[in-house]
């Protein structure tokens, strides 16, 4: 007579199915996040790019925001108009960190930019003809310049 249950074989071709389709959902799960936070991290920048312009329009005599490490909390929350009411955090690094900015020596261009995929900031600096400076790899960056 036969006993109700799974045999040892059974169980350890089930036990295998899950495992094989745990192994598959896990690596798309992170590239969908990773999707998601370059989405964020475009749509930001955008936002930025546009705050640090209508920054420069309210000032007198005209100017960007100076090289800084803290963009959000060191110009665009205080400013008048308020422009920016929260400090936009780049989804690529830890530690809730602000997106880079950078100012040109001569003031006339800029450039905002994540760290992307990799975590390193590859971007370098940006020249006085608007230029990018640095390796032209996964970072996600607004500028009023040229680019690569």
């Amino acid at each position: 007579m036969r006993e109700k249950g799974f045999t040892l074989i059974e169980l350890l071709v089930v036990i295998s199915v899950i495992a094989i389709l745990i192994g598959i959902a896990v690596p798309r799960f992170r590239g969908m996040q990773d999707e998601a936070n370059t989405s964020k991290a475009r749509a930001e920048a955008r936002v930025l790019q546009t705050a640090v312009e209508s920054y420069y329009m309210n000032q007198t005599p005209n100017a960007y925001p100076a090289t800084v490490t803290t963009l959000c909390a060191a110009y665009l929350n205080d400013a008048t108009p308020l422009i920016v009411n929260d400090v936009l955090t780049d989804p690529f690094r830890t530690g809730g960190a602000e997106y880079n900015y950078i100012r040109s020596a001569n003031g006339r261009y800029y450039v905002i930019f994540s760290y992307g995929r990799d975590g390193a900031a590859d971007i370098t600096g940006i020249s006085d003809a608007g230029v990018l400076a640095g390796t032209d790899d996964d970072d996600l960056y607004a500028t009023n310049g040229t680019g690569f």
